[in-house]
Formats: structure tokens, sequence, C-alpha cells
């Protein structure tokens, strides 16, 4: 039975993973760039060592709120396979944990009822000692014609 690891991190109260082969990196949010015609979840851009991250606001992408920043606020660099390419993307959380190890066995499907969030964005739910934790599936919280338009944007900032 292999065990998985996954960054764990909150928004609006409640717990969430990603599996650490996504990440890069993580870093204190400071700021971005805004960039007209976007998404509402997608605040802007980052630079990031002089590449142009976009910037997802997972609160906006799952509760149609915004993230309220504040010291604990944190953007997961992630990286994104599309067609032939990889690119990074930044999602901005309210606060990162820990990583933990969840065995396959304590990971169960997304139930069809009682969550806030789209099941398509949910791989399953991971359960830990005290705690539930919804672990996310990277590829669905953007769709493809989504990236390909921050893409085509941020090829013409550069």
């Amino acid at each position: 039975m292999q065990e998985i690891q996954y960054l764990t991190f909150l928004l609006s109260n409640e717990l969430f993973g990603l599996g650490i082969l996504y990440i890069k990196e993580i870093i204190e949010f400071e700021s971005v760039t805004h960039v007209p015609m976007m998404p509402e979840y997608i605040p802007g851009v980052i630079n990031l060592r002089g590449n142009v991250v976009p910037v997802i606001d997972l609160n906006t992408r799952f509760y149609k709120k915004k993230t309220e920043t504040n010291r604990k606020t944190c953007i997961i660099i992630t990286e994104i396979k599309l067609e032939k390419e990889t690119i990074d993307v930044g999602l901005l959380v309210d606060a990162v944990n820990e990583v933990v190890d969840i065995p396959e066995n304590q990971i169960e499907e997304a139930p069809s009822f009682g969550s806030k969030i789209r099941l398509d964005f949910i791989q399953g739910i991971g359960k830990l000692e005290n705690q539930f934790v919804i672990i996310l599936k990277m590829n669905q919280i953007l769709d493809l014609s989504e990236i390909q338009t921050i893409q085509e944007t941020s090829s013409q900032v550069n």
C-alpha cells in the first residue's frame, strides 16, 4: 500500500491537500499585477524570477469570495502540464499547513453531497487522525481554454 504526500493548506477554514509532486515552491503573498479580461478568480500575475506566473485565488474559484490577505497568506507555485509543455501557476491560499502522508486506503471518494465546492475539483477525501482533508485534482481547477487565454495574455505582457 502506497502512502502519498500532500501539502495541506487552509481555505475558508477548510483543510485542503494537493499532491506534493505538483508543487514547486511556496512564496509569501506580496501583491499581484492585475491583468484585464481575466476570469474573476484570477486576480492577476506575479513575476517569479523573470517569469510571468498567473495566480488563481482559490477562495474565489471555490467559494465566490476574495481571499482576505494577511501575514499567513501564501501563493503555492504549482506545475500544470498542457499538451506539450508545462506552465507554472500560483494558487493563492489563506495559509499553508504542513506536508502529511495519507495512505491510499485512507482516501475515500468525494461525497456527492455536503461539499461547498464543485465535485469535479475533488479527487477524494483523506482521513487524518482528527480531521478530513479535501484532496484537489490539480488539472481540474483550471480548464484548458482558460490556461490558453492566460498564456496568450502573459506572452503579450513579456
